[in-house]
């Protein structure tokens, strides 16, 4: 709940960012000059770049939960059996260990979503951030029954 009460405000607080560097860009182009209309247009794009940026990433994330709850109600998440450290870090070799085991699942299973899944988490708890986000839109892509290139 906590993190969905953050991306809510960070959303909100790059909406409200959008807003207010578009009508800058509006009051630019409002001016008239050569000069103004130019900035203004350039200053237009930011809002509409980041404003594309949130809603793929909100589609992303809303996706991402949708198989989270599917894979939680078929009793099919990953178990925490992650060491950690005395300050509450994951312990980087029990990650590798965990990640060795996912990524073995799903080389034996191609073409299932759910063991995309538990990679993309075992990527995560890896600290390897990108390659968590690609496992998971391949999971997201398997699941909706779309094509996946390798």
């Amino acid at each position: 709940m906590r993190a969905k009460l953050s991306y809510a405000i960070t959303a909100a607080v790059l909406v409200f960012y959008f807003v207010l560097v578009g009508s800058r860009g509006v009051m630019l182009i409002q001016s008239g000059t050569v000069l103004t209309v130019t900035f203004g247009v350039a200053v237009l794009i930011l809002p509409v770049i980041g404003l594309w940026f949130l809603w793929k990433n909100t589609q992303f994330v809303r996706k991402a939960n949708a198989l989270a709850a599917e894979l939680d109600a078929e009793g099919g998440l990953p178990v925490d059996e992650l060491k950690r450290t005395p300050g509450g870090r994951i312990d980087r070799d029990s990650a590798d260990e965990v990640f060795a085991k996912r990524k073995a699942e799903t080389e034996a299973a191609p073409d299932d979503w759910r063991s995309w899944f538990r990679l993309a988490v075992a990527y995560h708890d890896a600290r390897d951030t990108p390659r968590a986000r690609k496992a998971m839109q391949r999971a997201i892509a398997l699941h909706d029954g779309r094509t996946v290139e390798a």
